[in-house]
């Protein structure tokens, strides 16, 4: 008799409402797609235990920010399940850089001199990648193969909280991926923040400016809840 699939870690906030999306059909092609490729010999980042971070880290019912990415970094070392961020001791990626030039601009940060952004996670910024896994040196590799059923699922969980969050979407992938959440630019109860990717291709054409940052704890603090501390502690060595 076949042993049955490990659970996967994330808190157990999120394991009973997607547990429909666990055991459905799309998911178990996934796993076996995914077992299949570490079978074959191809290395995929980030590690196993670390594919559900973002919704380790972040309870559903301490979500306050979303903020979206599309697929894990595929560099050595680099990705450990929060969109953005990277691991201790890894060199800061460019997008990540401007994302500090743009905190340095809106609210006074300087940039910690590191990429890891465990601390915002564990504020309840829910920090989700579209695509959760990746073939190494191969961006995009998993896409299409079911990935982006299941974050669709997680944001329509945040999306029906009571509590008003905020959701910042840079680059029209994110933007189209959570295009039904109810914004309070449209009546509903979630702040909806806009602007372009903060790539260096594309940083210079909105998202500098863009003030997402201060405008969340604007808008946290005036429906009673705590804002972001956004400045990252040094990592001690």
């Amino acid at each position: 008799m076949a042993e049955p699939p490990r659970p996967p870690k994330l808190d157990p906030s999120w394991a009973q409402p997607l547990a429909e999306q666990f055991a459905s059909p799309y998911m178990q092609a996934l796993r076996s797609f995914l077992v299949a490729e570490k079978a074959a010999g191809r290395r995929i980042f980030p590690r196993g235990g670390d594919w559900f971070r973002a919704l380790d880290l972040t309870p559903l019912d301490t979500v306050r920010v979303v903020i979206l990415g599309q697929d894990p970094y595929h560099g050595e070392g680099q990705a450990h399940g929060l969109c953005f961020s990277v691991q201790p001791g890894v060199r800061t990626p460019p997008s990540l850089v401007n994302i500090y030039k743009e905190l340095k601009s809106d609210l006074g940060i300087d940039p910690p001199g590191h990429g890891h952004l465990a601390h915002w996670a564990e504020q309840g910024v829910l920090l989700l990648n579209s695509v959760l896994t990746v073939e190494m040196g191969r961006a995009a590799a998993h896409q299409g193969r079911g990935w982006e059923t299941f974050t669709d699922a997680v944001i329509r969980l945040v999306a029906a909280k009571d509590d008003p969050v905020v959701f910042m979407l840079w680059g029209a992938y994110a933007q189209k991926k959570a295009s039904f959440v109810p914004s309070a630019q449209q009546g509903g109860r979630h702040l909806v923040l806009k602007a372009v990717h903060p790539s260096p291709l594309s940083a210079h054409g909105g998202f500098f400016g863009c003030r997402h940052f201060s405008q969340a704890n604007a808008f946290l603090e005036a429906h009673g809840q705590a804002p972001i501390d956004w400045a990252l502690p040094r990592l001690v060595e």
